[in-house]
C-alpha cells in the first residue's frame, strides 16, 4: 500500500494504487493517462468548447438519471452544480489530458468524470476522493460511456465553433460587398491565364469573392445540421447497455435545452456510435472554405504586386515592414496568413478521412485526432477570416490612374468589335496597334475600319462590361 504525504492523496484503480496531487480536482486515470500521452503539450483544457460541451452532456445525464431513479436527487444536484462551474469557465486548467490520445477518448471522458465528482464532493462537504460518496464512474458517468458522451461532445463543440466561424464569415462578405459598390465604376482589364482578357470593372472583380463566400456560408450551414443528430444514450456501442428505458430520448431533450444546440436522437444508435461521416462532412466542407479564401488571397497577392514591376491593379493596406535587408518592402502579408491556415485546413482534411476510414466494427477509436483537427481548422479559418476583413481588405483601396491608362491602350477592347465589324478585321486592329503602339480608337480610324468618334460611343462602361445590344 501506498502511503499518502500531506500534499497527496491516494487513488485506487484495478492497476494499483496511486498518489494524486491533494489539491488536483482530477485523478488516478487522468493521471495515467497524462504519462501515457505526452504528444503535443496542448490539453483538453485548452479547448474551452469542448470542455464546455463536456459539462452540457454531464450536466443533461445528471438530470435524466435523477428523474428516472439512477441517482438520488442530492448527487444529482451536486453534479449539475459542477457543471455549471465548468460552463462558467472554471476548472478548466484540471482538463490535462493531451488532445491526442489512445482510447476513443476515454482518458477525455474520465478527465471529465473525475474533475465534475471531486468539485462535487466539495460542494457535498466531503473531501476530494470520497468516492464511497459520489464516484466518478457510478455517479457522474451513470448510463454513459465513452462512446457516446465524447463524440456528443465533439459535435456539440463543433456546432459552436462553427457558428463563429460562420459570423466572420459574414463579417468578410460584408467587406468584400462594400468593397465591390466602392469599386463599381472603375473599369479595369481582366486576366485569364495571366494574360490581358476583355474588361471589367474591379466592383465585378470584387463581387466575386463576396459570392463564393456566400455560397460556402450555405454549404457551411448544411454540414452543421448534420452534426446536431447525436448518439447520446448509445452507452458501449449503440444498444443501450446499463441505460434505463427511454434515456436516450429523455437526456437529448435536456441536453438540447442546457446546451442550446437543436441536437436530436440518431434513428439508429449503433450505426451512429461507429459511423463518423458527418465529420468527414463538415472537414471536407471547411477544406472548400479554405480553397476559396486561399485562392482569393492570391488573387489579391497579385492584383496588388509591384509596387512598380507587378500588376498594381489595387493597394493592399501596409501591415509591417516587409524584409531585414531592403528598405521600404511591403510584402501582402495578410492574405499570405489565410494561405497559410488554408494549408494546414487541407492537411486537418486528409487527418480526418484517414482516422474515419480507420474504424473497426462498432467504435471509431480515432475520435481524438478527428476532433482536434476539426477544431483548429474552424478555430484558425474563424480567426484568419476576421484578420483578413479588418487588416487588409477594409483597407484595399483601388490604383485609378493606372487601371484607366491600362484599359485605354488595352487591344483587348477590340473583342467588343466582333459583332460589328467581324473577328478578322478587329484581329487586324489589334495586331497593328500592338505593333505600332497606338490605341484601339487611332488605330481603327487609321485603318479606316471605324471612326475614333464611332468607338468612343462604343467602348464605354455599360457595353464593355455587360451582355447588351451592341447595335440598335
Amino acid at each position: 500500500m501506498t502511503s499518502p504525504t500531506p500534499a497527496q492523496r491516494i487513488e485506487h484503480d484495478f492497476l494499483g494504487d496511486k498518489p494524486i496531487p491533494a489539491q488536483a480536482y482530477w485523478g488516478v486515470h487522468t493521471a495515467r493517462a497524462v504519462e501515457n500521452f505526452p504528444i503535443t503539450g496542448q490539453t483538453i483544457g485548452q479547448v474551452p468548447e469542448l470542455i464546455r460541451a463536456l459539462a452540457c452532456v454531464k450536466k443533461a445525464a445528471a438530470r435524466t438519471n435523477a428523474a428516472m431513479g439512477v441517482i438520488d436527487a442530492e448527487r444529482a444536484r451536486a453534479i449539475d452544480a459542477a457543471c455549471n462551474e465548468l460552463l462558467a469557465g472554471q476548472w478548466h486548467d484540471q482538463f490535462v489530458v493531451d488532445v491526442i490520445q489512445g482510447g476513443a477518448g476515454t482518458s477525455t471522458n474520465m478527465n471529465a468524470n473525475e474533475v465534475i465528482a471531486n468539485r462535487a464532493l466539495e460542494l457535498l462537504g466531503a473531501e476530494k476522493g470520497d468516492y464511497a460518496r459520489l464516484h466518478p464512474n457510478d455517479h457522474v458517468n451513470a448510463s454513459q460511456s465513452t462512446n457516446d458522451v465524447y463524440p456528443t461532445a465533439l459535435r456539440l463543440a463543433a456546432w459552436v465553433g462553427i457558428g463563429g466561424l460562420l459570423e466572420a464569415m459574414a463579417a468578410l462578405r460584408g467587406a468584400f460587398e462594400a468593397k465591390a459598390d466602392e469599386f463599381r465604376d472603375i473599369l479595369k482589364i481582366g486576366r485569364t491565364q495571366l494574360q490581358d482578357a476583355v474588361p471589367m470593372t474591379l466592383g465585378q472583380e470584387f463581387s466575386t469573392y463576396a459570392v463564393m463566400i456566400g455560397e460556402d456560408e450555405q454549404r457551411l450551414a448544411e454540414a452543421r445540421a448534420l452534426i446536431e443528430e447525436v448518439n447520446l444514450g448509445a452507452t458501449a456501442i449503440g444498444t443501450g447497455i446499463n441505460a434505463p428505458a427511454g434515456y436516450a430520448e429523455q437526456v437529448v431533450r435536456e441536453l438540447a435545452a442546457i446546451s442550446g444546440v437543436p441536437v436530436s436522437v440518431a434513428p439508429n444508435l449503433v450505426e451512429a456510435t461507429q459511423d463518423t461521416g458527418a465529420f468527414v462532412q463538415l472537414s471536407g466542407v471547411l477544406k472548400r472554405v479554405a480553397c476559396k479564401l486561399s485562392k482569393t488571397c492570391n488573387d489579391l497577392r497579385l492584383l496588388s504586386s509591384g509596387p512598380q514591376a507587378g500588376f498594381g491593379d489595387i493597394h493592399l493596406p501596409p501591415r509591417q515592414a516587409g524584409s531585414s535587408i531592403m528598405p521600404g518592402k511591403v510584402n501582402p502579408v495578410i492574405p499570405e496568413v489565410m494561405n497559410q491556415v488554408a494549408f494546414e485546413v487541407i492537411g486537418n482534411d486528409m487527418t480526418i478521412t484517414m482516422a474515419s476510414e480507420a474504424g473497426q466494427l462498432q467504435l471509431n477509436a480515432f475520435e481524438p485526432i478527428m476532433g482536434w483537427s476539426l477544431f483548429k481548422s474552424v478555430k484558425h479559418l474563424t480567426q484568419a477570416c476576421r484578420t483578413l476583413q479588418h487588416h487588409c481588405v477594409e483597407g484595399i483601396s483601388a490604383n485609378r490612374p493606372l487601371l484607366a491608362r491600362r484599359v485605354a491602350e488595352s487591344v483587348t477592347l477590340v473583342t467588343a468589335l466582333n459583332p460589328i465589324i467581324g473577328y478578322e478585321k478587329a484581329a487586324l486592329i489589334a495586331k497593328t496597334a500592338l505593333a505600332q503602339g497606338g490605341t484601339i480608337a487611332a488605330t481603327a480610324a487609321t485603318l479606316g475600319l471605324m471612326s475614333e468618334a464611332e468607338m468612343a460611343a462604343l467602348l464605354v462602361p455599360e457595353r464593355l462590361t455587360q451582355p447588351v445590344r451592341l447595335l440598335g
